[in-house]
């Protein structure tokens, strides 16, 4: 059985995704490798993000919600629909607040795949590693599974005491 094909039986359990999660975890570090790996939603309105899965739990617990500010990842990412990679610390420096604590754990590139249904970014499946370990061509072998997440995704959005919020334009 494939990595993906792992996958997809995890994605037909019945239950809380958290199995499903701890699978593509699995089969990406199969497929591409990483050393962090996490899932995070957008929130209602688009003004913070939420982590549903962490492979460091203790460094990026599960929960709380991290606000989203504007800036050239964001305009690519989350507006613009598309991967993006870093290559290096300077790249990890250039897109995230907490690039010391990133690079602490031994990351130093990352590749960020939108989850999108409908035209809509749902949130984004993240991979960290040594420097230089993603290129532009692993978008083609990462997507494939954030399209799994798209009905976790919508759960947790669903299920988000802000979902009254009106979104943003």
């Amino acid at each position: 059985m494939t990595p993906f094909e792992s996958c997809l039986v995890a994605l037909k359990q019945p239950g809380p995704p958290d199995a499903l999660f701890k699978t593509v975890d699995k089969a990406l570090a199969d497929t591409v490798g990483h050393k962090l790996f996490t899932l995070l939603y957008v929130a209602p309105g688009g003004l913070r993000v939420k982590r549903l899965y962490t492979n460091m739990p203790k460094e990026y617990p599960v929960g709380g919600y991290k606000p989203v500010t504007e800036s050239d990842w964001h305009k690519q990412v989350i507006h613009g629909r598309r991967p993006w990679v870093g290559y290096d610390a300077k790249d990890i420096e250039w897109a995230y607040f907490d690039h010391k604590l990133i690079v602490s754990l031994g990351c130093e590139s990352a590749v960020n795949v939108p989850v999108v249904y409908a035209g809509r970014v749902l949130g984004t499946l993240n991979l960290l590693d040594a420097a230089g370990h993603y290129k532009e061509s692993d978008f083609a072998r990462i997507e494939p599974f954030a399209a799994l997440m798209i009905g976790p995704f919508l759960d947790a959005i669903a299920a988000d005491p802000d979902i009254g919020e009106r979104p943003r334009s």
